[in-house]
């Protein structure tokens, strides 16, 4: 698993290490991200998390730069590999993501459409066996399921997940 996409719009991806767990950790604690992820976990629990995510083939933890300044934590992953696979009828070669946005005075301009449509793209153009990237938003989060939704990606279904009952969002090859 990698982070280094051809992003276009201003944005780069760079792997997180266990030495990013503190901004991480204090992004996941905001309230406009914890009442998402529930990942409001301890800078140690962060840095286990990335080291056994950056160790694995199932997804990859990245920071996310816009304009060359850090703003937010993105993991994407193979479908396949996750949970997620159990809840709808995956291709093998879809990608998912989660993002966040963790810098709060970056909220609520734009920056996650443009973002997740960087994303995607990237994804796309990066993978041509993979004809769909997919998200699965909380249901009850209009923000992110908006976002995404400016971003290109398609509402596909419910999915009632252990955690959350979510939207399927796709975003299908042009």
């Amino acid at each position: 698993m990698r982070c280094d996409l051809n992003l276009d719009a201003g944005f780069a991806l760079r792997p997180a290490d266990s030495s990013d767990a503190p901004r991480i950790a204090l992004w996941m604690a905001q309230p406009h991200v914890q009442r998402w992820w529930l990942q409001d976990w301890s800078v140690e629990r962060w840095a286990q998390e990335i080291e056994q995510q950056a160790a694995g083939v199932h997804s990859a933890p990245c920071v996310a730069f816009v304009d060359a300044e850090e703003f937010g934590y993105v993991e994407l992953y193979r479908v396949r590999h996750d949970q997620l696979a159990e809840y709808y009828a995956y291709e093998e070669n879809d990608w998912g993501m989660h993002v966040a946005i963790g810098d709060v005075t970056r909220v609520g301009h734009g920056l996650g459409r443009r973002l997740l449509r960087s994303l995607a793209d990237a994804l796309l153009d990066a993978d041509p066996s993979c004809s769909r990237v997919v998200a699965e938003p909380d249901l009850e989060n209009t923000p992110s399921v908006r976002a995404f939704g400016a971003a290109g990606f398609e509402a596909s279904g419910e999915l009632q997940l252990p955690d959350k009952k979510a939207l399927l969002m796709v975003r299908r090859r042009q």
